[in-house]
C-alpha cells in the first residue's frame, strides 16, 4: 500500500473503538493490512476465501471490515478525496471522463 493512498484513506475511515468492553481478545487487525488485502481481492479477482495468508488477517475479517466500510460509504468518500486531490494538483485529465446516464420512458404521455 503506497504511503500517499493509504494517507489519503485515513481522512475518510471511519474511527473505531479499540477497546473490548469485555476485555480480552485478539488485537484487531490494523486497517492498512486489511485495506491492502482488499486492494489484492480486487485487483485480482480472487474470491475472499482465496486470500492468501500472507495478507496477515484471515479472509472473514478482510470481508467484515469491507463490509462495514461500503455500509459507511467509505469507498465513496475516498474517491472524492482522490478526485479532489488530483485536482488541487492539476493531475486530473478530463478529456478522458466519460459521464453516463439512464433515460426512462414515460408511457402514455406522462410527465
Amino acid at each position: 500500500m503506497p504511503d500517499e493512498l493509504w494517507e489519503l484513506f485515513r481522512r475518510v475511515v471511519p474511527p473505531t473503538e479499540v477497546v473490548r468492553p469485555q476485555g480480552g481478545g485478539r488485537r484487531r487487525a490494523g486497517d492498512r493490512e486489511v485495506l491492502t488485502a482488499i486492494v489484492f481481492v480486487a485487483m485480482s479477482g480472487c474470491s475472499w476465501r482465496q486470500l492468501p495468508p500472507v495478507f496477515g488477517p484471515a479472509w472473514p475479517t478482510v470481508y467484515r471490515r469491507f463490509a462495514q466500510w461500503s455500509k459507511a460509504r467509505v469507498w465513496a468518500r475516498l474517491h472524492r478525496v482522490i478526485l479532489d486531490d488530483l485536482g488541487a494538483r492539476g493531475e486530473l485529465d478530463w478529456s478522458r471522463c466519460a459521464i453516463d446516464s439512464v433515460s426512462v420512458r414515460a408511457l402514455k404521455g406522462g410527465s
